[in-house]
């Protein structure tokens, strides 16, 4: 992925093989552009927990990222309760994180704020 490109409009590509799995440097450079997103279980993962004002407004939260999801063939576990969300992502064909899931994070992030 070219770092000109903002992690909000490029798109996924389909990944496999742990060559895809970012090292600590890229991660680090990655991370301080998705706010608020932490790197969990040893930086194998990264989540971020959103909150809302009801229930109404997680489930539609949660249904649009359903469709960012959809459209972008990668897929986050989810958390969904009562008045917020805990997205995590993670790339399981690489075993670890892949820019997919920054990407994918990015897309969360515009989402979140346009809700």
């Amino acid at each position: 992925m070219s770092d000109l490109i903002p992690l909000d409009q490029a798109h996924c590509l389909p990944l496999k093989g742990i060559e895809h799995k970012l090292g600590q440097a890229r991660i680090a450079e990655l991370l301080p552009q998705i706010p608020g997103w932490e790197l969990i279980e040893e930086g194998h993962a990264i989540a971020k927990t959103f909150h809302f004002g009801n229930y109404y407004q997680t489930m539609a939260f949660v249904n649009a990222l359903a469709y960012v999801a959809h459209r972008e063939d990668h897929h986050p576990d989810l958390g969904v309760h009562y008045n917020r969300a805990v997205v995590r992502y993670s790339t399981h064909d690489v075993g670890g994180l892949s820019e997919n899931d920054f990407i994918c994070a990015a897309k969360t992030e515009t989402l979140a704020r346009q809700s």
